[in-house]
């Protein structure tokens, strides 16, 4: 089995709800030195060997991100 793991964000100029949420929660404890706070997902996917990084990049763009408000990255981790 190989091992892939996916990271998603929101795209630059789109909203990120819980990254303002934790942003100002932060500046309220008292973390004033913080800017900018973006959260996102983390996936890892498990897959057949042989498998090839373009079919992860299908299974993101049809299921796993939204690619309209979505970016991802995918790093291949090794054998599971």
């Amino acid at each position: 089995m190989a091992r892939f793991e996916i990271y998603v964000t929101y795209k630059k100029g789109i909203f990120d709800p819980p990254g303002a949420t934790a942003e100002r929660a932060l500046a309220n404890l008292g973390y004033e030195e913080v800017s900018s706070v973006r959260i996102g997902k983390f996936i890892q996917i498990e897959v057949a060997d042989g498998t090839p990084e373009e079919r992860v990049r299908e299974m993101c763009d049809r299921l796993l991100a939204n690619p309209v408000i979505e970016q991802y990255r995918i790093e291949r981790t090794g054998e599971a």
